[in-house]
């Protein structure tokens, strides 16, 4: 897992697991910055340090920038709460079964941007049309199987079944779901995903047929640059700067 973003001396002494639930938290202040929240219906998720069998998670009621080192719940990959006074997500399955299907992630966010949920409306496949579209060039599933909330384990592992591999999925008339190698990865990947949706509506929107698209070599280096952890780490760090500057202001 990387290291959480803005350590000073002091936090540098903390454990790993507050070091962890620090790093959430500045998470959920650039989400919140970045209007991904839908007021508290957004959740994002990492892995307890030491221990793949459990996640730290944004708790129930409260919004990402609402998030504290002390109502931040913990669940095992049963979707049941295990630690924590604050109330558990319902769509806590979401977060359980990827993390039980894909032990390579280690973070995971589902969030209903306003752009991304009018893209899955479309019926259409994100096209490389854009950086931020390269940075998805191996492609972004959907998952078809309700518009309701995700609050079955069932319903959870058919999110997961379709994201497959991937590192996003699109989740048709509902939003999205991320799942990554940190969760620094996880919130860049939102935003680009939310910008690469906005951006291809605005194109489609022009009425004009869109352009070629560049050859898929092209494509796949500027994907695998913009999809190196630095480059995650990097935008993190300046992201959280900006939401700590919105904040004092």
């Amino acid at each position: 897992m990387s290291a959480p973003a803005r350590l000073s001396g002091e936090d540098a002494a903390l454990t790993p697991l507050d070091q962890a639930k620090q790093t959430l938290i500045a998470a959920g202040r650039v989400l919140a910055a970045h209007g991904q929240g839908d007021m508290t219906r957004g959740h994002i998720s990492v892995r307890v340090p030491g221990d793949p069998s459990l996640f730290l998670m944004k708790p129930h009621g409260f919004g990402f920038d609402e998030m504290t080192m002390d109502n931040i719940v913990t669940c095992d990959l049963e979707g049941r709460k295990v630690a924590g006074h604050a109330g558990r997500h319902s769509e806590v399955f979401i977060h359980s079964e990827i993390y039980r299907a894909r032990p390579d992630v280690e973070s995971v966010l589902h969030a209903h941007p306003a752009q991304v949920v009018a893209f899955t409306a479309t019926g259409r496949k994100l096209r490389p049309i854009s950086q931020p579209g390269a940075v998805f060039a191996e492609g972004v599933p959907v998952y078809t199987g309700s518009i309701d909330l995700v609050r079955t384990p069932e319903m959870g592992a058919d999110v997961a079944a379709a994201l497959g591999p991937c590192k996003a999925v699109l989740m048709r008339h509902h939003g999205m779901a991320i799942a990554s190698r940190s969760v620094q990865e996880t919130v860049v990947l939102a935003l680009m995903l939310d910008e690469a949706c906005t951006i291809q509506l605005l194109a489609e929107a022009g009425g004009a047929r869109l352009c070629e698209e560049f050859p898929a070599d092209d494509v796949m280096k500027l994907h695998d640059k913009l999809n190196r952890p630095a480059q995650f780490g990097i935008n993190f760090d300046y992201l959280h700067r900006c939401a700590l500057r919105r904040g004092a202001t």
